[in-house]
């Protein structure tokens, strides 16, 4: 598969509901996917929640919610463009290959955060964790973590 944008994210950016750009208060934060749980659905998925518990590992001790939050660096807007700094997800547990990643914009509640991107060409992906942190370092090139 690509990195892709999930159809109703792109929706939400289209009617300015969601921006990349953080306002005060805004946490875009991201899990790491087990894809032998879960199967995108880009045209459904809508909120982190559709993506299976079972699927989704985070930092902080191995939380399986996911708390690395994603930092806007410089001017997403030019061209499209959207970066972020590299993620690290802290402590994650040993297991089953780790082969996305799925970005949303957090509300605090899972069934009402919006899913974003999802991302399985970055360095350091696919990744078997092995109870150490996980750096994913977002592309570099002319696109960055993604463009509208």
């Amino acid at each position: 598969m690509a990195n892709k944008l999930y159809d109703k994210g792109r929706g939400k950016f289209a009617t300015g509901d969601l921006h990349w750009k953080v306002a005060a208060g805004d946490t875009f934060k991201a899990f790491l996917v087990d894809l032998a749980s879960y199967t995108p659905d880009f045209a459904v998925d809508e909120f982190a929640a559709d993506i299976p518990q079972a699927a989704r590992f985070g930092s902080g001790g191995g939380s399986v919610i996911g708390d690395a939050v994603v930092l806007v660096t410089g001017d997403p807007s030019a061209a499209g463009v959207c970066d972020a700094d590299d993620i690290v997800f802290l402590l994650v547990p040993a297991g089953n290959p780790l082969e996305a990643v799925a970005i949303f914009k957090s509300t605090g509640d899972l069934a009402t955060s919006p899913l974003v991107a999802y991302i399985d060409y970055a360095t350091g992906l696919p990744v078997t964790p092995n109870g150490a942190n996980i750096t994913v370092q977002w592309d570099s090139g002319a696109n960055k973590i993604f463009k509208l």
